[in-house]
């Protein structure tokens, strides 16, 4: 008797494992069909927006590993999920939904944005949950973008996510990506940090903020780029000792962390500033860069350089986005234009019919190790729509996406 019962917990366990393992593979592939079927532009702005507004309310789960078997043993041993990662999704969602409310009321997103920023904080304006890593400066950031509060209510938050940037400076004077890795520099981290040092410094008259930031790119610009001919791009990281470039060259999703940190701090210093025109420069190499490494349909690779790897649409929201904002640069104008179309063109092309904009790459391992997962990402979701609205605010949509194929 005890034998049976034994037998049959061990035989309910593994079919428990196996359906925990069955679940997301089945749900993308129903999800998966009929993939791609938007043809006018307006309905897919409100799709991907109205999915943006529910993950908002609750975020999907990006899972640190890339297992897809045995997904239970990840989850007890604590590392299918992280706090960190979850951060800079929910960031980019803000940061989308705030740029569609310049030219759409909605109260229904206002609320929703008000409802997520209050869970964040207490009644002092302090952190909840007191962040411990810089990824949480691009949520600072975002919560600063929003219109739908008052951001001085939080500043004791923003005070505390600029305290835990300078725990995070090293020897050279730049910002680590972990107090655990403080003799290597991310390129993540320039999208992380840069636009809320931006920010923040001017917000609050903070200008050791905005040299910081500066620094931060800059130092970037001299160890973590490689540069040939036209071409401009950075690898994943670079050692501080002896500035030996470390990890991928090309990543696509590296490139898409260097042009949000250079293009949102571009964007919020004022016409006259002094660092103004130094980074209007990296925004236009940069710009340069990117057309080169454009496909045909108008993605991007998630390694850039190599036509036979997977289209990443996380590296092509990003991309599109920064795309839209260049043309606002006259010398580059009409490239710039043409070049967002196509990869707005192509986000259509791998949406959902429930509005998720698909095949994502996961969450990278390590220096050098790169998932190849392709799914779901909210900040991929949050970009597109930050990419759309953004084209549609500078009055870019004059039938230039295509309605109908």
């Amino acid at each position: 008797m005890i034998a049976k019962i034994f037998i049959g917990s061990i035989l309910c366990l593994i079919a428990l494992v196996m359906v925990i393992d069955f679940i997301p593979l089945f749900k993308d592939w129903i999800n998966r069909i009929k993939i791609g079927r938007y043809l006018d532009v307006e309905e897919w702005s409100q799709s991907i927006v109205k999915t943006g507004v529910e993950w908002l309310k609750k975020t999907p789960l990006i899972k640190v590993t890339d297992n897809t078997r045995l997904i239970m043993v990840d989850m007890l041993r604590g590392n299918y999920k992280s706090n960190a990662i979850q951060s800079w999704q929910e960031a980019a969602l803000i940061l989308g939904l705030s740029e569609y409310m310049k030219i759409h009321t909605s109260k229904q997103i206002r609320n929703q944005i008000v409802n997520y920023i209050e869970y964040q904080f207490d009644y002092s304006g302090q952190w909840i949950t007191k962040p411990k890593n810089v990824d949480a400066a691009l949520l600072s950031y975002a919560i600063m973008k929003s219109d739908c509060v008052d951001i001085q209510k939080y500043k004791r938050a923003f005070d505390f996510t600029w305290d835990l940037i300078k725990e995070h400076i090293g020897e050279d004077g730049c910002v680590a990506y972990r107090n655990g890795m403080k003799s290597y520099r991310y390129v993540d981290t320039i999208g992380f940090i840069c636009p809320f040092l931006i920010a923040y410094g001017l917000r609050f008259n903070k200008k050791e903020c905005i040299e910081l930031a500066i620094k931060q790119i800059k130092q970037f610009e001299q160890s973590g780029m490689h540069e040939i001919e036209q071409m401009w791009v950075p690898y994943h990281a670079y050692k501080i000792e002896n500035h030996i470039p470390l990890g991928l060259y090309g990543w696509g999703r590296g490139l898409a962390w260097f042009s949000i940190g250079v293009m949102d701090s571009w964007k919020e210093l004022p016409p006259h500033h002094k660092y103004k025109k130094t980074l209007e420069e990296s925004v236009k190499k940069l710009a340069k860069s990117i057309l080169i490494f454009q496909q045909d349909n108008g993605n991007w690779n998630w390694t850039i350089g190599r036509d036979e790897c997977r289209p990443d649409s996380s590296t092509t929201a990003v991309l599109g986005w920064f795309m839209v904002n260049a043309s606002t640069i006259k010398d580059i104008s009409k490239e710039c234009e043409a070049c967002s179309e196509k990869a707005l063109n192509y986000l259509m092309t791998v949406t959902r019919r429930d509005g998720a904009v698909d095949f994502s790459q996961g969450d990278t391992k390590d220096i050098g190790v790169y998932s190849m997962t392709f799914s779901i990402l909210p900040f991929t979701q949050g970009f597109s729509i930050r990419a759309i609205s953004s084209y549609k605010n500078q009055g870019l949509v004059k039938n230039n996406v295509k309605k109908s194929s």
